[in-house]
């Protein structure tokens, strides 16, 4: 499961230096706005300290942890839902990602240009929200006029669909998010409905903000929406230090912390499979059933799925071994209704 979040903000915030600190890849920065105009995109381990343990305890060969992509999308700007700058490619590149990291710019420098003139991430924030709300009415008033035609055809199916995007229309109207309007996840037609338009203000959203000091207070309507500070340039000066160097300085990274709220805001979780070839770390959604994570290792296991030894990663590194954790009865033998838990340890019957 490859699942990618893309990087978006203002002109000259921080983006691309995030994007090169995060996933170790050159890619051109300058002081200057649109530097970036196609998507950059760079694969990022998640962190778990739960693939070590379960490797050394196994002996295993080798350990493969999961990813997510990360996607640096150029510039966004005022009017972009009209054209500006080179607003339609940008959006485009928006819509084919599953999450959104919107970078803010809150330190100041003189030095460095900002494409308003001033900082203040408030506003910031408010005109990328408005570019992606104004691009969404068109996509919606568009919907309308060719549901409203298949309900002259008697489509019933229309009819479902076309009082969500109405609903989704006021919301919008008022300046609200797709994703604050409440839908039935189990009315196909409405998930049809949903994934066809592929709003940009549907995806989940979480915000990065650019600081000169990662202990920096904000003010209370910055702190309250879902994010993660940063000192973006001193990651970029930690690629280039070794971590003795780092240690010495008192400098931590705080990169970790933005890959896992990532991975989180994705509605991500993770099961494990340990051996002595490999101790590996797999994807799946929230709420995922046995034989759907059984998938992501095989399509086959899906339908011969026939059950599974289940065993939490804390308890089965306290047993010393899968074979002791089944001798001691902690291993739980589960069928096709068993939802995954977030550090399953998972050994499938098919």
């Amino acid at each position: 499961m490859s699942l990618q979040v893309g990087i978006v903000g203002l002109p000259n915030v921080g983006k691309s230096t995030l994007f090169k600190a995060i996933t170790k890849n050159p890619v051109d920065i300058n002081n200057y706005p649109f530097c970036t105009i196609e998507p950059n995109v760079g694969v990022v381990s998640v962190p778990d300290e739960r693939l070590d343990k379960l490797a050394k305890m196994s002996k295993s060969q080798k350990i493969v942890p999961t990813v997510i992509e990360f996607v640096d999308i150029a510039g966004l700007v005022k009017g972009a839902s009209e054209g500006e700058g080179l607003g339609n490619k940008f959006l485009a590149n928006i819509r084919d990602v599953d999450a959104i990291a919107q970078v803010v710019r809150v330190f100041n420098d003189d030095n460095i240009t900002h494409v308003h003139d001033s900082v203040e991430p408030k506003r910031d924030i408010e005109i990328v929200e408005t570019e992606l709300i104004l691009a969404d009415m068109v996509t919606v008033d568009r919907t309308i006029v060719r549901l409203e035609k298949l309900i002259r055809g008697n489509d019933k199916d229309a009819t479902i669909q076309l009082e969500l995007v109405r609903k989704i229309q006021e919301a919008l109207d008022r300046g609200g998010l797709a994703n604050s309007v409440e839908f039935d996840l189990e009315n196909e037609p409405q998930q049809i409905i949903v994934r066809e338009m592929s709003l940009l203000t549907m995806k989940p959203v979480m915000y990065i903000y650019n600081v000169s000091d990662a202990d920096e207070k904000l003010s209370d309507d910055l702190e309250n929406k879902p994010h993660v500070k940063l000192d973006i340039k001193i990651e970029e000066e930690l690629m280039e230090m070794s971590e003795g160097d780092a240690k010495d300085l008192g400098i931590e990274s705080h990169l970790n912390d933005l890959i896992i709220k990532a991975f989180d805001l994705l509605g991500l979780q993770t099961f494990l499979t340990t051996g002595e070839v490999e101790s590996r770390a797999w994807t799946i959604k929230k709420g995922s059933t046995a034989p759907e994570a059984g998938a992501v290792i095989h399509n086959d296991f899906k339908d011969s799925f026939i059950r599974a030894d289940v065993i939490n990663w804390q308890k089965l590194l306290n047993a010393g071994s899968w074979s002791a954790a089944r001798d001691s009865g902690e291993l739980q033998t589960v069928g096709k209704d068993y939802i995954m838990q977030d550090g399953d340890v998972v050994e499938f019957k098919v």
